[in-house]
């Protein structure tokens, strides 16, 4: 199959110079007229535009890219995009990249090194421009080829170090101490830290913090961690923390999915009043964390901040530079009904 050649519609085969000529303009006002940022008159961008539209030309951007070595392609790795808090952020990430004239490409994974090395491999075939991992970790080695490439690498809450990219973290660690301190200042007793298996740094964060804001007020944590990061696992949890012989009355989850299934565990399965008898804190800030009948108290996920900062750090940063980056972002608490005295 042929390829176009630059400046030519591959649907329709109409050329820039077809434009040009029936556009009474030259070829370089045709390119300039498709070029974001370029220096052209406004009444001739629009008569060049009004142009196209009637022939049906469209710039092959790709082709475009390809001669200019940039591609335009931002590759999103990631796991459980059914996820609220993933669909969201992968939501946010696709509008900023598309705002800033780039094309996003979601590769899906499982959580495994293995997957993430195989999209990896995967998006540095099309060449590329960066890869933002939301899920898992590339080795060193291929970091290493990535920064060969001119690959710029984006690591969104993740804890290892790669030549050449940013990190972008929430202070998870000060999120978990503040939710220590919020259930204690309710009243809390018997704190508990409910989560899963699943070992990120993020949710390792918010469990150190909450252990070392617990032991230095002198209190014991009631810990209970089963499965991966689901609903699902909310209600295992839940039931577990309930059939204790002392329940606790106050649960930290690390995740709002956690968080729902406790909660409907507790109320549905032994009766337990929220917030009276158990008060209970999220992370997340998911949708579905403000339903009625949730109304859950959570630190809220600023999506928006985490996919400005890729955006701005993509469009500053220059390619191939051995340097680390790191940017630090607060998680806010969101104050709703799930803690007793703050409804």
């Amino acid at each position: 199959m042929a390829v176009a050649s630059r400046g030519t519609s591959l649907r329709t085969g109409v050329s820039a110079r077809d434009v040009a000529e029936a556009a009474g303009v030259s070829r370089a006002a045709v390119s300039r007229a498709f070029t974001p940022g370029a220096s052209i008159a406004p009444q001739t961008r629009a008569k060049v535009m009004k142009v196209a539209d009637a022939l049906g030309y469209q710039v092959n951007s790709l082709a475009r890219g390809l001669i200019r070595a940039e591609s335009g392609i931002v590759a999103l790795i990631a796991a459980e995009l059914a996820t609220p808090y993933r669909s969201a952020l992968l939501a946010a990430l696709t509008e900023r990249l598309q705002e800033a004239g780039k094309v996003a490409m979601v590769i899906n994974t499982d959580r495994s090194d293995v997957s993430v090395e195989r999209a990896l491999r995967q998006a540095i075939g099309y060449r590329t421009e960066a890869a933002v991992f939301l899920s898992g970790m590339p080795a060193v080695s291929l970091a290493e080829t990535c920064l060969r490439n001119r690959m710029q690498l984006v690591l969104i809450n993740r804890d290892e170090e790669r030549p050449g990219s940013v990190r972008i973290r929430l202070d998870d660690n000060a999120a978990g101490r503040t939710a220590f301190g919020a259930l204690v200042a309710a009243g809390c007793l018997r704190p508990a830290l409910a989560t899963s298996k699943a070992g990120t740094p993020s949710l390792a964060g918010r469990e150190q913090g909450f252990r070392e804001a617990a032991r230095e007020a002198g209190f014991a944590v009631i810990e209970e961690a089963v499965g991966m990061t689901s609903y699902e696992t909310g209600l295992d949890l839940g039931t577990r923390l309930m059939s204790r012989a002392e329940r606790p009355d106050g649960v930290f989850c690390t995740t709002d999915l956690i968080a729902l299934g406790v909660m409907d565990a507790a109320r549905h399965r032994f009766g337990v009043a929220v917030p009276r008898d158990l008060s209970v804190i999220g992370f997340d800030d998911v949708p579905q964390a403000a339903w009625e009948s949730y109304l859950l108290t959570t630190f809220a996920q600023p999506v928006e901040a985490i996919a400005d900062a890729c955006v701005d750090w993509l469009a500053t940063s220059k390619p191939a530079t051995p340097e680390a980056s790191l940017v630090t972002l607060p998680a806010s608490l969101i104050w709703r009904g799930s803690v007793r005295g703050r409804g």
